[in-house]
């Protein structure tokens, strides 16, 4: 069993309660949201998983875990929109990373004062709905805690 870690701090969300129907019908898997703690400042999302940086783009990024596992962490909602502005890209593609290395940098105002949603889902992709245990929803979470198992 694989434990998927938070990717930042914040509280937990189901992904049936996040305003995109891409995520909460589940359609891209099953999995949790995470609300960020803080909207100031910059705020480090970090691989919630061990594997390889499969897609990485300022806005979002999936990790292949060795048992080939893609773990999607999308930073916002509709924050493709924002073409990398309030982003920086920590990582790089095709990197092999641990538990807890920053990926992503971003900055949670920004995302807000953009218009955009800041809640982060964290999605076991292709899995089927309400596969992922979602007992935490209601949580607060810091970087390295469990959010759901796979």
């Amino acid at each position: 069993m694989t434990t998927v870690a938070a990717p930042l701090a914040g509280t937990v969300v189901a992904l049936a309660d996040v305003p995109d129907p891409v995520f909460s019908a589940q359609m891209v898997g099953a999995g949790v949201a995470i609300r960020p703690s803080t909207r100031t400042g910059r705020v480090d999302v970090v691989a919630p998983v061990a594997g390889r940086l499969l897609k990485l783009h300022h806005h979002a990024f999936v990790v292949l875990t060795d048992d080939r596992k893609g773990v999607l962490v999308h930073v916002g909602i509709d924050t493709v929109q924002m073409k990398g502005d309030g982003f920086e890209l920590v990582a790089t593609e095709g990197a092999t990373v641990a538990v807890g290395d920053v990926v992503v940098r971003y900055s949670p105002d920004a995302v807000v004062a953009a218009g955009y949603d800041d809640v982060c889902p964290v999605v076991l992709m292709d899995s089927a709905a309400d596969s992922v245990d979602a007992s935490r929803v209601g949580r607060d979470v810091v970087p390295g805690d469990t959010v759901f198992e796979i």
